[in-house]
């Protein structure tokens, strides 16, 4: 009866969450016209050509903060969540409206994250993997208040900007997010009756139902943006709910789930500060090399390569619910086809010296740079047919100049 209970509390959240979302944000395109909340192309790190409107967050928001009210009355600690969800959203619309210094607006989420941590949404254990081996699912390492806040206030906000880093390309974090949200939640949903994550999952359903009733507005060609808002909301969701649910409880190394699930976001911000290091660059410099980018530069357009993402998104999602379930050998052989497709995305068509130039690289230099090259193998190319032609044409001169001369020699031995 149990189980039966939370199914129909998910079908209902995810219900309203569609129908909310998907009735707000026409709304919120309405609003961002009327107060020019506006993205337009103003620098060449955009990838669209007209301006459009960035208030979508909007309807993601209420859509799935209608949907959470159900999930908030079983937990406490997700009405908390849902306290720093609404911040967090009001700073990134602050920044959609004002265009906030990257400075300020990283401080904005430290104090929300820091605020988390003092209402008791805290990281205070991780698994040890390699002591779990020999001792089981109970060798832990239980944090002191100072590295739990550290790992807690990181981890809520690196989380965050990796999903708003990610909002690069026409549906892309909406999606990537859904993805991510669902595959937690289904992890929750297994573990769920015996450790306590059922609420959980009911509220993880509930950010991936906004997600779901945004994206037809906003997959290619979109017409509307989510903004800041509503990245910085969704970052800041599953970052928050992944801390709140006990996942680190399912399975040995179970610590590792979340990581697993957002393991594209969280390589797609490392490579862009390891990038921006080695180039000696402000790590809070944006740049147009991150994967969506790359795929961009090799010529596979918006849709695919946002579709690309969600499948290796999907797939590490999937390697989180094996690792739920002790399927460790069939989840390290499924990680490496996506570490697979992650290495064929970033090295670049043509080789380079070095490996820091595979990281530094720019998709667009790589681009011309592969273009160049065709160029002038067609160049060469209609060089050896032009030289071949004109060979065959001396030739075939040649040939008919021979035929005439004997041709005149029958015809003047004839008048003999």
């Amino acid at each position: 009866m149990e189980l039966t209970f939370y199914l129909k509390k998910i079908i209902e959240v995810m219900v309203i969450g569609i129908t909310v979302a998907a009735l707000t944000t026409p709304l919120s395109i309405r609003l961002a016209y009327k107060f020019d909340i506006i993205d337009r192309p103003r620098d060449g790190r955009r990838v669209h050509n007209r301006p459009i409107p960035r208030f979508g967050g909007m309807g993601i928001f209420v859509g799935s903060m209608a949907a959470m009210l159900i999930p908030a009355t079983m937990n406490s600690n997700i009405r908390i969540a849902m306290v720093g969800g609404l911040l967090m959203y009001l700073l990134g619309v602050l920044d959609d409206i004002k265009d906030l210094k990257p400075m300020i607006k990283f401080a904005g989420q430290t104090v929300i994250a820091a605020g988390m941590y003092a209402m008791g949404i805290r990281i205070r254990f991780i698994n040890n993997s390699l002591l779990a081996v020999s001792h089981g699912s109970n060798a832990v390492i239980w944090l002191g208040a100072g590295i739990g806040f550290i790992i807690t206030v990181l981890w809520i906000v690196g989380i965050t900007n990796a999903v708003n880093l990610m909002d690069g390309l026409d549906g892309l974090a909406a999606g990537t997010v859904a993805i991510m949200s669902l595959s937690l939640a289904y992890v929750a949903y297994i573990h769920g009756i015996r450790l306590g994550m059922m609420p959980v999952c009911v509220a993880l359903c509930a950010v991936a139902a906004g997600c779901l009733g945004f994206l037809p507005y906003n997959f290619s060609p979109a017409k509307t943006f989510m903004g800041d808002g509503g990245a910085l909301y969704l970052g800041y969701m599953i970052a928050v709910l992944s801390v709140i649910s006990p996942l680190k409880r399912a399975t040995t190394v179970g610590a590792l789930i979340p990581m697993l699930v957002l393991a594209v976001p969280i390589f797609d911000t490392a490579f862009a500060m390891l990038r921006r290091v080695l180039k000696n660059e402000s790590i809070m410099k944006a740049d147009k090399a991150h994967l969506h980018h790359h795929l961009m530069a090799a010529g596979f357009g918006q849709r695919r390569s946002v579709l690309i993402i969600y499948g290796i998104v999907g797939i590490m999602g999937i390697v989180a619910v094996l690792i739920s379930r002790d399927l460790y050998k069939d989840a390290f052989f499924l990680a490496m086809i996506a570490v697979l497709y992650l290495g064929i995305i970033i090295v670049p068509k043509q080789p380079k010296k070095n490996f820091k130039s595979i990281i530094t690289a720019d998709p667009e230099a790589v681009q011309k740079e592969a273009f160049a090259m065709m160029l002038n193998a067609e160049r060469e190319r209609r060089k050896r047919e032009h030289a071949q032609r004109a060979h065959n044409g001396q030739s075939e001169h040649e040939e008919q100049t021979g035929e005439q001369e004997e041709q005149t020699e029958q015809e003047t031995d004839g008048e003999l």
